[in-house]
């Protein structure tokens, strides 16, 4: 679990406990309810922040998922005047919500732009939401990651900073209660996955470099 999920959770842990301690010299019934509606609420948000291992596949060519959920647009487009392929991965509060690298490299720059919140798994999301924008590269080129918050998600955090090296399927923030991240690559990348397909970050394969694509 992510040090942000203790934040969180312990309180609601404690306040349960406080009440059910209040329950046992007032036997109120409406008090018990209360003390096991923030147990349940504790137990949400703890699991939200769970962070389990991975296996990363050890593949050099490969780019890995860098988020959790489901595939939800695949798109070709522009980004800083050149052309790209974007895939989008849309992460319900049910996902696990850390963030991985695709590649392996080092962070050239990180951007955080604010904006909107809307719903994460509608197309505008990836235009006008509040996101951080992180590129990293190495020797498949360079991709470029976006975090995005959603309806919910108003926090996105970042562990690194430009210059940092990373290992493909190394952890680098979270988004926290629903959100969406997008991948842009170069347009000769091969996707290995399509519109509804589920992903694991740091595990699911995405697609594939054939050969060194020029930078972003």
């Amino acid at each position: 679990m992510v040090k942000e999920g203790y934040w969180y959770g312990l309180p609601l842990v404690l306040i349960a406990g406080g009440l059910m301690g209040v329950w046992l010299r007032t036997r109120s019934t409406g008090l018990l309810v209360l003390a096991f509606l923030f147990l349940l609420l504790a137990f949400l948000v703890l699991n939200f922040f769970r962070d389990p291992d991975r296996e990363i596949p050890a593949d050099p060519q490969v780019i890995v998922s860098p988020a959790d959920g489901k595939v939800v647009q695949v798109a070709e487009e522009t980004h800083e005047g050149r052309p790209v392929s974007r895939l989008s991965i849309f992460m319900s509060p049910l996902d696990v919500h850390v963030n991985r690298a695709p590649i392996a490299g080092t962070i050239k720059d990180v951007a955080y732009h604010r904006g909107r919140f809307h719903v994460a798994s509608e197309p505008r999301a990836s235009l006008e939401n509040e996101q951080n924008v992180f590129t990293i590269r190495g020797e498949q080129g360079e991709v470029v990651v976006k975090q995005i918050a959603g309806i919910l998600a108003r926090r996105i955090v970042f562990w690194r900073r430009p210059g940092d090296p990373l290992a493909r399927g190394e952890r680098v923030g979270l988004i926290k209660f629903g959100s969406r991240v997008d991948v842009l690559v170069d347009p000769t990348v091969e996707w290995r996955v399509r519109i509804g397909d589920r992903v694991r970050a740091g595990s699911s394969i995405l697609g594939i470099t054939r050969s060194q694509p020029p930078t972003l």
